[in-house]
């Protein structure tokens, strides 16, 4: 069977596959959270992965801001920065990544759940566009066609 067919169950139909947080090993995941898989985009896997996971779950986003707070640490994750708000956002690096979690209620029932993971950028990097000065002379509007 080739990866781009279904797996097929004891009759012969397909089988629905269901998300799991198995290769996330490297984060809390809160109880009873739902992968959802429209929004989520990864590259990679276990403790190297990178991209966006996306969570649904029926907790208040404040026991949710709580969780990860008090959890991620034993992960062995550092906090950078924390802000409790509308939408509460959690920094966190570990060695050469940053993970960044949003916290935002749905606008029906729940909350959302945005985890971010990227490479952390080089500090002295004389690549990097964002350190260079900009000489305000030199800027001049782009006409778009």
């Amino acid at each position: 069977m080739s990866p781009s067919e279904p797996s097929l169950d004891d009759k012969g139909l397909p089988q629905m596959v269901r998300p799991s947080f198995s290769q996330f090993q490297d984060i809390p995941i809160p109880d009873g959270a739902k992968m959802n898989m429209d929004r989520t985009l990864i590259l990679g896997e276990n403790d190297s992965w990178i991209g966006r996971l996306v969570i649904d779950s029926q907790s208040p986003k404040t026991k949710l801001f709580d969780f990860f707070k008090y959890r991620t640490g034993q992960f062995g994750w550092r906090e950078i920065t924390s802000v409790r708000s509308n939408t509460s956002v959690l920094s966190y690096q570990k060695k050469d990544r940053i993970m960044t979690i949003q916290i935002q209620s749905k606008s029906i029932i729940g909350t959302r759940i945005d985890i971010t993971m990227s490479p952390k950028g080089a500090p002295n990097d004389r690549n990097n566009f964002s350190t260079m000065p900009i000489n305000p002379s030199s800027l001049r509007p782009v006409e778009i066609q």
